[in-house]
């Protein structure tokens, strides 16, 4: 597939694993690339020298291109970014902050930037900022998430209208099928998170993989808007939320009930009651850990097939 992704990226099918805190280690991002996609380290839960060490090891362990996704509220970012540029990554995803504040930065340094969005407004001012791309994601998706809820079937579309660089369509896709869709609605590629949890590779605790693949539809939910929104599977923590909710809690009493490494002890440590468990709507279609091999080639084979469908209605 050739497409304005794949000739951005270098890789063989537009599609990029998502870099997710406690899940997206060299292991999978190395393993998505090796497989044609591209994979992305998420340094969001990594400190700068593990951050190092990862980068170095997927380096060993591919040729193909990777990225790093870094959200731009992380404490000690420049030092994330001398890391980056040091050891001569290519590619960087940026979330949840401005694009302006390190894309010319980087692009100096020959890194292709992508800026990942949850709205119109977002995807404007990225162009304006000069990003190589965009991720537009929708609310199904799983951990944090837009404020103005609005869907992957909506955002695409809207964006596409509006914006004239790449877009790579995130939030609720799982499989070839919902990949050609957003594809037809105006996508150059798609970004996949909760179907490449559930891989061999994923660094996340087996107990959180085996969540997600029991999942059903409804056994996820976007919640603590005031503070940050945040999509998880409902489980005790996220009824001690809605408690508190019920019982007139404030912003203070929120960030008191979240407390620190929440999402640490859901995903990576393997608590299912106590941990935040973020994982986007589409869980419920994810019925199998696999390779994350199995999963790009799963995509790819079941786009052709989506294709053919389409070509005979």
């Amino acid at each position: 597939m050739q497409n304005r992704i794949t000739e951005l990226f270098g890789i063989k099918y537009p599609i990029v694993q998502a870099g997710m805190i406690w899940t997206s280690g060299w292991r999978l991002a190395s393993a998505v690339s090796n497989a044609g996609g591209l994979g992305l380290i998420g340094a969001g839960s990594m400190y700068p020298q593990v951050l190092r060490e990862h980068i170095q090891k997927c380096q060993q362990a591919t040729d193909k291109p990777f990225g790093v996704n870094v959200p731009m509220l992380y404490p000690d970012l420049d030092k994330l970014m001398e890391i980056i540029v040091e050891l001569g990554v290519k590619i960087v995803f940026t979330s949840a902050g401005n694009p302006k504040t390190w894309t010319s930065y980087l692009q100096e340094k020959g890194i292709t930037v992508v800026h990942v969005v949850s709205s119109l407004k977002f995807a404007l001012k990225s162009q304006e900022a000069g990003v190589d791309a965009i991720v537009a994601e929708g609310f199904e998706a799983g951990g944090h998430n837009g404020r103005d809820e609005t869907t992957t079937l909506t955002l695409i579309p809207a964006v596409k209208e509006k914006v004239t660089i790449p877009i790579i369509a995130a939030g609720g896709i799982a499989t070839g099928a919902a990949m050609l869709a957003t594809m037809i609605l105006g996508a150059d590629g798609v970004q996949v998170g909760s179907r490449f949890v559930a891989s061999d590779e994923a660094s996340s605790h087996l107990l959180f993989k085996e969540k997600v693949v029991e999942a059903e539809e409804g056994d996820t939910q976007l919640t603590l808007k005031e503070l940050a929104p945040v999509r998880l599977i409902k489980n005790k923590f996220y009824q001690d939320i809605q408690n508190a909710y019920a019982n007139g809690a404030s912003k203070e009493d929120l960030i008191s009930l979240l407390g620190r490494a929440r999402a640490k002890k859901g995903i990576f440590e393997g608590d299912m009651e106590e941990g935040e468990l973020e994982i986007g709507q589409v869980a419920s279609l994810i019925h199998k850990i696999k390779p994350a091999a199995t999963i790009v080639s799963d995509m790819m084979a079941e786009f052709e097939v989506a294709k053919k469908e389409v070509a005979s209605l």
